[in-house]
């Protein structure tokens, strides 16, 4: 591949020092999350039986695999020191992996779904065989209700121990996995109630848990892709934990319009990543040393956040259109 002679290229990306351990304890929290899911994985293959509801969580387990392994692959990418080819270095790994998972979700959410739409409308009864220990003859249902619990409780507990590490790293991937096993338990319950359900006579109770399972699947999905896609579109930057836009850009704003040089200032920022490359343009009032004001409030910019990237300084006559 042929680069452009004399690119300028970005700095290499690091966390900030107190944030290093955080980046270690995502890391590791990610690796239980996939070693714990594989047991579960393999737990579920062998009790699920012909249950719809059944057979839906596990294969929600299986993507749920995505998420932390797509984690752990772009934390070794986006490390990569920035080169010609790649002047703004390999930030932007993350919102591909994003959206890579979140159409893969979407995806296999509407096959779920039209499978136990399917399995619905041909009034398929699921039935559950008993197996035998020691003699005694148990159900196979309890044994699948003790699965679902397994599969269900720890993976909302490292939901919950994800969130706040999530924020501190301003690492969407890590939140939307958080903000997905913590609400699992709507997963493990229709599973439940569907295994309940055949237990009691109900055959339909099977199908629409799975439906319920679905509609899950697919509101993860389908959001996920959005938020990827917004990225990719270089919409103006929001904080991790809600829609709102990142309150930085306001205080870069008066910050650049403090300067005794400043007669006015605007702001334009998109996210790469972690971080947010952007560019300030400024109406100057005295442009004598100029140069040297401008790379000293680069530097004073930078130095504000650590998502602060890279910022470049354009002087212009006015801020019309």
């Amino acid at each position: 591949m042929e680069s452009l002679p004399n690119t300028h290229i970005s700095r290499n990306f690091e966390y900030p020092r107190e944030l290093e351990d955080e980046f270690g304890r995502a890391r590791k929290i990610e690796w239980i999350t996939i070693v714990y899911l594989i047991t579960a994985i393999a737990m579920m293959a062998a009790v699920m039986s012909n249950s719809q509801a059944m057979k839906t969580a596990w294969i929600e387990d299986i993507l749920s695999l995505v998420p932390p392994v797509s984690f752990l692959v772009a934390s070794k990418l986006y490390t990569r020191p920035s080169n010609p080819d790649f002047p703004y270095g390999y930030h932007r790994v993350i919102s591909i992996a994003f959206l890579i998972s979140s159409v893969a979700l979407t995806s296999l959410g509407v096959i779920l779904l039209a499978d136990s739409l399917i399995k619905l409308l041909k009034v398929e009864h699921a039935t559950l065989n008993s197996l035998f220990f020691s003699g005694k003859q148990i159900w196979l249902g309890y044994i699948m209700i003790v699965v679902m619990i397994y599969s269900t409780i720890p993976v909302m507990i490292l939901g919950y121990r994800k969130l706040p590490i999530a924020k501190q790293l301003f690492e969407k991937n890590l939140f939307t996995d958080a903000r997905m096993s913590k609400a699992n338990w709507l997963t493990g319950f229709a599973t439940i109630a569907g295994i309940a359900g055949i237990g009691i006579g109900w055959w339909w109770a099977d199908p629409i848990a799975a439906i319920v399972i679905c509609a899950d699947i697919l509101n993860d999905g389908l959001s996920n892709i959005k938020e990827a896609t917004l990225d990719l579109m270089n919409q103006t930057p929001h904080m991790v934990e809600n829609h709102k836009i990142d309150p930085v850009f306001k205080k870069i704003r008066k910050e650049a319009e403090k300067e005794s040089w400043v007669k006015t200032a605007e702001v334009r920022f998109r996210q790469e990543g972690h971080v947010y490359f952007g560019e300030i343009f400024i109406v100057p009032s005295n442009e004598e040393n100029i140069t040297e004001k401008l790379e000293e409030l680069r530097k004073k910019i930078i130095g504000m956040n650590w998502r602060v990237f890279d910022v470049v300084i354009t002087l212009v006559k006015n801020l019309e259109e």
